[in-house]
């Protein structure tokens, strides 16, 4: 804190000329608050100093600006530990989210594959009177869902087992019931299996069909999946597919399950739920050059350092990765 002095004097001026010279300032320097009027009474009876504090002006404009300095160092120290602990936060926030969407799924599918069992044996029992009306009750509800969508279509329902009904569908605008990227489809599957599963007999698994779709999906799927595999190894960065449906995840899932150098998990919640291609820890970091000279092909490595081969330059060479040998 700058230095004040309090000087008593018979008046305002002596106090800041005796207040300068203690602090030896300029007179042009210095700053000044009556802190007491002085009075010269009557004949010298009733007299009263004055008293003056005297500072510093340049040095008083330092220390403020010094201050001011440290002032604003400390904000932004809490700023940015703010903002780090924020990070951290979310950090935080998203590992755990991820832990407990795995817990999720693995439960989800632990609860699926005990329902699963334990409905096996009663399925099992189920006669072939009450399969006719569980498939009666099938093509009854799509029977009424086409006739206000006034379309004409053949429905041929049947068991694959005793958990397994496959519905094909024929008619002239197929294209519509398939709708964009099956999602019509799928919405029309969703709702005949809730229909299905709504009475008394064990749950049954509904597929529905039409013109081949589903094979066709299933390879498109699976060529996306190995593309994109690649891709993910060429970049060495991880890659998002769009939200599917569960069918559609498993189907990326099993593309790529012996894969050596990708892994795959689903994230999100539905209907946005996505699969997620990502490298495997051992996956190797340089990529492999073949070049021809003479009849046989050579060997070289290149660590994307940007350097080209001088053979290069004389011979046609193919790049590929390992995992393409």
């Amino acid at each position: 804190m700058v230095e004040k002095l309090e000087i008593t004097g018979k008046s305002i001026n002596e106090c800041i000329e005796e207040g300068v010279k203690k602090l030896g300032i300029d007179l042009s320097d210095e700053e000044h608050e009556v802190v007491e009027e002085g009075s010269k009474g009557f004949l010298g009876i009733g007299a009263r100093p004055f008293k003056v504090l005297v500072w510093s002006k340049s040095r008083a404009e330092k220390e403020a600006k010094e201050e001011k300095k440290a002032e604003k160092k400390e904000v932004k120290a809490a700023v940015k530990a703010e903002k780090k602990a924020e990070k951290e936060a979310v950090k935080a926030e998203k590992k755990t989210e991820k832990v407990e969407s795995v817990k999720s799924e693995v439960a989800s599918n632990e609860l699926e594959d005990t329902v699963k069992e334990e409905a096996h044996s009663e399925r099992a029992d189920i006669t072939d009177e009450d399969k006719d009306k569980i498939l009666k009750t099938a093509c009854d509800f799509l029977n009424d869902v086409f006739a206000k969508m006034n379309m004409q279509v053949m429905i041929h329902a049947y068991f694959l087992d005793n958990k397994q009904i496959r519905v094909d569908l024929e008619g002239e605008e197929m294209g519509t019931i398939i709708g964009k990227r099956g999602q019509t489809l799928d919405s029309l599957q969703y709702l005949t299996n809730l229909v299905v599963n709504k009475g008394e007999y064990p749950y049954m698994n509904v597929t529905i069909d039409t013109e081949g779709y589903r094979d066709r999906r299933k390879e498109t799927l699976e060529k996306l999946a190995f593309n994109l595999a690649k891709k993910a190894k060429h970049n060495r960065r991880n890659v998002t597919l769009e939200p599917m449906n569960p069918y559609e995840r498993r189907i990326i899932h099993a593309a790529l399950q012996n894969d050596r150098y990708v892994t795959t998990f689903s994230e999100g919640a539905e209907p946005y739920r996505y699969v997620v291609i990502a490298l495997k820890n051992g996956y190797p970091t340089r990529r492999r050059s073949y070049f021809r000279t003479e009849g046989s092909y050579h060997k070289e490595y290149d660590n994307y350092s940007g350097t080209k081969y001088a053979d290069r330059e004389n011979y046609e060479s193919t790049s590929i990765t390992d995992t393409e040998e």
